[in-house]
Order: C-alpha cells, then structure tokens, then sequence
C-alpha cells in the first residue's frame, strides 16, 4: 500500500506530467486566447497547490483559484458571535475543533473568551467531547458543528453516543454545510468566470461522483475529483485540460482509491438520521438554498439553538477585509489590503488568515514571496 501511495509522491514521474500539462495548457491558452482559470474548491488542494509551488509554475499558462472549501472559513460571521455568546454562558463548556478558536467575530472570539475565564476546550473528536461530558455531569457541554460532508458523519456518531449512554448534558451547536449546493451558487454568479473544477475528494468519498454530475449537465464545465498528492493533483489538471482541448465536460473520478462512485451510503445514512436540511448563509456566499444542516426535531434535547439561550445581535463585519471575495473566487489573497500587514496569522482580521486550509493561510505561509518580490 505504501509503495502504491509513494507513486503518487514521485517528484519524477510528476514532472513528466508537468512538462505535458504545461504543453496542454498552452494549447488551452491559445484557443481561448488567455489562460484557463480553474477553481480548487477544497481548502486541502490549495493548501497542496500552495506547497508545491503550483500556481507560480504554471503562472501565464493556466490559473488557479480557491474555493469555499475551508469549513471554519466559510461559517458565518452571526454564527461565530453565537458562539462566543455560548462560552459567555455560566456552566457551559464549549467544544471545538482548534482552528476554531482563534476566528474572529463582532466583539470577540473564542480564544479571548477562554482568556477571560470562558471554558473552551479543544477535542481531537465529537467523541471526545461525549466522554467529557459524562465524566462530568454538572456542566453543559456544547460541541460546534462545524465542517462538510466529512466531519458531520462523525458528529452524528456522537449524538449517537451520547443517546445511548444516556448523557443529556451533551448538546450540538450545528452549522455544518454541504458542499454540492455551495457549487451551484458559485457556478451560477455570471460575474465568476471558470473553465472548470478541482473538486474534493474528502468531500466526494462520503457524496460519491454523481452528486456534482450537474457541474458539467448544467453549467457545460470538465470537473475532476482529486486526491491531493503533487501527482493526483497535476493528473487532474492533465484531465481538466484534455477534456478543454476536446470540447467535453465529464465529472470525472481521479481518485478512486478511495472515491467511489456511490459515495459512502452509511455516512449518508447517518447524517440524515440527525440532520435536517435547511437554507443557511455562508460567509462571502449569503444564503444559499438547501445547504446547510440542523438537528432533527426529535433530537431537540441535543440541540444547543433551542437547549440554551443565545443572544443574538447584528455582526459587525471587519471593515476592509476581503474573505468573502477570496471565498468567492473573484480576488486572491494577495489582492487583499489587509493581507501581510493589518491582517497575519497572530493578528487575525477575517477567518482565511487563521484555519490551516483558509487560503489566506496557505498564500502566507508558502506564496507571500509574491507580494514582497523575493525569495523566502
């Protein structure tokens, strides 16, 4: 298995591709007569895209656009107020994943509310945060939900768990998301101009390919399911191209091994046991029909929207900062203001300077040469 797996880790056989993604590409250029702009819709392939270097190397030949594809990038700003209003209140402990924490809402984040005595705890797993809650009872512990079609099966697993045990001090604040709809609405914005998409594959090995057939049915665009190593991701640029170059538009399947065309039915499964899907806004994108989850009614007793009560007000949104344009596509991270200076990994403006797959983040750390002209 890991011989296999350090196929697609082979700096040569990679750069053979390149050199013929590059041959691709400008044939591609000179029959649309510019660059072909694709768009990774996975916060994971740009922070690879990023690592390798990608999109400086293959600059004046194709372009390469991030997505919505960062979870905790994508919450919305009155969301992340809710959540710090829920570490304000007496007796709850608040659960989170890390890159969480240091988001930035209208007056505060999670990270200054546990400075100031708030119980905010990290849990590796929803599961963690289960057994946190039974060991103990006197406290009311709340788990944010956040994340796409890979992490929601998990959370369910919990309320699961926490059904069976009979652990009623274990509530979930849900503002988990689907990545299919989230597509939609970005493909159907006249003003994006894509020739095709990089889309995930943690995502697709829980919805399965056929859950983004519309991409090409609808929208007449080539999209590849990718895993993420430099090999998988320049064998679906290769794809990408060809299918350009041919006149096609297939969502194609590059990552079958672990990919499968049904997707997982048993997450599926799960998710729809405890989730309701509803209309809710994503940050940059606005409310975007059918593309986010809430607990069931019968779960109500698990449900941190209706258990506790949580003070809702205006979000004042951070004046200057262009996260929702960069989600959107329609500006990098560079083209930012505040990027590099105002807004860094320490002193946070907009979540997708903070979340390790925030494009922000990934630009930081491995492409800011750019911006400042030099080497790093």
């Amino acid at each position: 298995m890991m011989l296999a797996l350090d196929r697609f880790c082979d700096g040569e056989l990679s750069r053979k591709l390149a050199r013929k993604v590059f041959g691709l590409a400008d044939q591609v250029a000179e029959r649309l007569g510019r660059p072909a702009v694709f768009m990774e819709v996975c916060g994971t392939h740009t922070v690879s895209i990023s690592r390798m270097g990608l999109r400086s190397l293959l600059a004046g030949r194709l372009e390469l656009r991030s997505g919505p594809g960062c979870p905790v990038c994508v919450t919305d700003h009155q969301e992340i107020d809710m959540m710090v209003n829920l570490a304000r209140l007496p007796g709850v402990t608040v659960g989170t994943f890390g890159d969480l924490v240091r988001v930035p809402g209208s007056q505060s984040s999670l990270e200054r509310e546990r400075a100031g005595g708030a119980d905010v705890r990290v849990f590796y797993s929803p599961l963690d945060a289960v057994a946190f809650a039974e060991a103990n009872p006197q406290k009311e512990i709340v788990f944010l939900g956040i994340g796409f079609e890979t992490t929601i099966p998990i959370v369910a697993l919990s309320l699961a768990q926490a059904r069976a045990r009979g652990v009623k001090n274990f509530s979930i604040f849900s503002a988990h998301k689907l990545v299919p709809p989230a597509v939609r609405a970005l493909l159907s914005d006249p003003e994006l101009k894509l020739d095709g998409l990089i889309l995930p594959g943690h995502v697709s090995a829980v919805t399965g390919r056929r859950a983004f057939d519309f991409i090409a049915q609808e929208y007449g665009l080539p999209a590849v399911i990718s895993g993420f190593e430099p090999l998988d991701i320049m064998i679906a640029l290769h794809e990408l191209l060809s299918q350009l170059l041919c006149g096609e538009a297939r969502v194609v399947n590059k990552y079958t091994r672990v990919v499968r065309e049904e997707g997982n039915p048993y997450a599926r499964d799960r998710i729809a046991a405890c989730f309701a899907v509803v209309d809710v806004s994503w940050r940059g994108l606005g409310v975007i029909p059918q593309s986010g989850l809430l607990l069931r009614e019968t779960l109500r007793d698990f449900d941190a929207r209706f258990k506790l009560n949580i003070e809702l007000f205006p979000p004042r949104h951070p004046s200057g900062c262009a996260c929702g344009e960069v989600l959107r596509g329609k500006l990098l991270p560079l083209d930012c203001r505040l990027f590099g200076n105002v807004c860094t990994p320490v002193h946070p403006v907009g979540p997708c300077i903070v979340s390790s797959e925030g494009a922000c983040a990934a630009y930081y750390r491995f492409e800011r040469s750019l911006l400042i002209g030099g080497g790093n």
